[in-house]
């Protein structure tokens, strides 16, 4: 059993899906799991932002979206179908009943979202069928089998009712369905946040009991760090599921944080590969791998925020971090590193999270907080990390050059063996990976 899935550049056109097909053939894909073309997810959420304010351009894009598939089928030689217009009617419908109600809420967002993969994945069963037929490809609505919460935006999936439903598939059938969609029990249409279709086909690998995940994008697996940030950036052959999820947490983008999660619960080998070379080596993700360097890899994460909450209350007390973290947890604000000395503590956050006027007003009735913005997170991944002696002075000298150096607002180590934390300059963050690039990958 092998799940395949295909981001947005492997959909893009009809050229993209055709690759996309030849490459689910290759590797007999029972289940294949599609984003929406290329473009279409922002393009559905800017149509939902112009419906909800009433702006007259809003039409125009809904014909632009409808447009571009309807090209997309022309050249396979296909024509539209009833399903196709069924959901091109629900677009127009869904964009004016936005437009009369003048407003957007998560659970309408979520419906609107759901017809970039419903089309995509539709057309390439089509296209499949028609370039080879025979072959017992089918069409699945994802939303019969991811089953969520009703959080939408960002749904949480059942993992029980998703082994369920997904018990009920003919082994015996291809599958092309949606990443990023599923449905509450009583079948509304939720989404799994942004990143969510690796998310859906780990959930789907996992339970199908599937050997192998695939993801295929634009880039040929996974690299030592950005190659726009470093031109001289290493393919990595293998790296370990802990390793992989912490340098998705900490900034890598070509995997989403959870993707992993279900993979990792089952065992499940995880290729990342590119769709436009599908022969090129890509990158393995296992439980365990052969090689064990101490830094396999670099990450970045910009739009930071530091806050240092500072109060005599926290000396010799108890519950104080408690009382500190039930308010994160109220608004939803999530923490990215963390550390702490008698009477302070300092947090990172994502910068979004200052809009939350209420959450910092209710952290100052607790402390006085200092907050520092325009920072970055750079972090370095690897094995035995908080065990390894000399490794801080290394890294320190690595960043430090006489013309320009570099200083450290706040480190994060000994929670992990497999990550080294600071908080940088976001101005700076870029040099800084060079610089420990350089230091411990490149000589």
């Amino acid at each position: 059993m092998l799940v395949a899935k295909f981001g947005g550049t492997s959909m893009k056109d009809s050229e993209a899906i055709t690759r996309s097909i030849e490459i689910s053939r290759k590797h007999k894909a029972s289940t294949v799991v599609v984003s929406a073309t290329s473009g279409t997810t922002n393009q559905l959420i800017k149509l939902g932002e112009l419906s909800s304010s009433e702006d007259a351009s809003a039409p125009s894009l809904v014909s632009e979206i409808i447009e571009r598939h309807i090209g997309i089928l022309k050249d396979f030689g296909l024509e539209e179908d009833d399903f196709i217009n069924d959901l091109f009617e629900e677009l127009s419908t869904l964009s004016k009943g936005i437009t009369f109600l003048k407003d957007l809420p998560d659970k309408t967002l979520d419906r609107l979202q759901s017809i970039g993969e419903r089309l995509s994945s539709h057309i390439m069963t089509k296209a499949w069928n028609k370039l080879y037929p025979g072959e017992n490809v089918e069409y699945l609505d994802a939303r019969e089998v991811i089953k969520t919460n009703d959080v939408f935006g960002a749904a949480t999936p059942l993992l029980g009712e998703i082994k369920y439903f997904a018990s009920k598939l003919d082994k015996k059938k291809t599958y092309v369905t949606q990443g990023f969609i599923g449905s509450t029990i009583t079948g509304e249409t939720t989404t799994l946040g942004r990143g969510g279709s690796d998310y859906s086909a780990a959930l789907f690998a996992e339970a199908m009991e599937a050997e192998t995940l695939q993801i295929w994008t634009d880039v040929a697996g996974i690299a030592t760090t950005d190659p726009r940030i470093c031109p001289d950036a290493k393919p990595i052959k293998e790296i370990t599921f802990k390793e992989a999820g912490e340098l998705a947490t900490f900034g890598a983008k070509i995997l989403h944080p959870t993707t992993l999660q279900p993979a990792a619960r089952q065992g499940i080998c995880v290729f990342v590969g590119s769709s436009y070379d599908s022969d090129a080596e890509g990158t393995w993700i296992r439980k365990s791998c052969s090689e064990k360097p101490l830094i396999r890899a670099m990450a970045v994460r910009k739009d930071q925020a530091l806050l240092t909450l500072t109060t005599p209350k926290m000396l010799n007390t108890y519950g104080f971090l408690d009382r500190i973290f039930t308010l994160f947890n109220q608004h939803g604000v999530s923490v990215d590193a963390i550390t702490t000395s008698e009477i302070s503590v300092a947090v990172t956050i994502d910068k979004k999270y200052l809009g939350a006027s209420q959450f910092l007003t209710e952290l100052e009735d607790l402390a006085e907080i200092e907050v520092e913005e325009k920072l970055a997170l750079v972090s370095l991944i690897g094995n035995n990390i908080n065990h390894t002696p000399g490794l801080a002075m290394n890294i320190f000298s690595g960043l430090h050059e006489s013309d320009s150096p570099i200083n450290v607002r706040m480190i994060c180590l000994g929670a992990s063996k497999h990550n080294f934390c600071m908080v940088v300059k976001e101005e700076e963050a870029s040099v800084a990976i060079k610089r420990l690039h350089r230091k411990f990958i490149t000589q």
